[in-house]
């Protein structure tokens, strides 16, 4: 792990790809055997974390699209309806917030569950979660408002001295 300072906001999309990141570094912690991961605790933190990396891509959608903090969802079906309403061709993106849910938050998180391809996908889903907000959001020009900072930069011109 590199130790780099953090200085982001909260709200940027950079920090969800840091929740996925700690996560991946958590479950690594567990051995695998038969199929299964062995130490619950670790999947249980890691998939607290992924769980958390995918809302927390879509509250940086949402706060860039004018919600204000206070407004944004406060469950799994408010987030559901907000997918519908407020991301355009959310179709995937449902499915893959669906599988999150599912694999992440109830049977890995609350119920304990280890097996090894469930939070692989969970995790899977995850990332694609965070790469469609992201690629959402360079489509709108919010996404420099929120992200990391791109820095731009000008190339001379090569004058002909003819």
């Amino acid at each position: 792990m590199t130790k780099l300072k953090h200085i982001d906001s909260e709200y940027t999309i950079s920090e969800a790809y840091r929740y996925l990141a700690n996560a991946k570094e958590t479950i690594a912690k567990s051995p695998i055997a038969y199929g299964r991961y062995s130490d619950s605790k670790y999947v249980r933190e890691a998939a607290g974390m992924v769980y958390l990396a995918a809302l927390k891509a879509l509250d940086v959608y949402f706060v860039s699209q004018g919600i204000k903090q206070a407004e944004l969802p406060q469950s799994i079906e408010e987030y559901m309806v907000f997918i519908k309403i407020k991301i355009p061709l959310n179709g995937k993106l449902s499915a893959a917030m669906t599988i999150v849910y599912q694999n992440m938050h109830i049977f890995a998180y609350y119920r304990g569950g280890t097996a090894l391809q469930m939070v692989k996908e969970g995790f899977e889903n995850a990332r694609k979660i965070i790469d469609m907000i992201d690629k959402l959001m360079e489509k709108t020009a919010t996404h420099n408002l929120l992200a990391e900072p791109k820095t731009l930069y000008k190339t001379k011109r090569k004058v002909n001295k003819e």
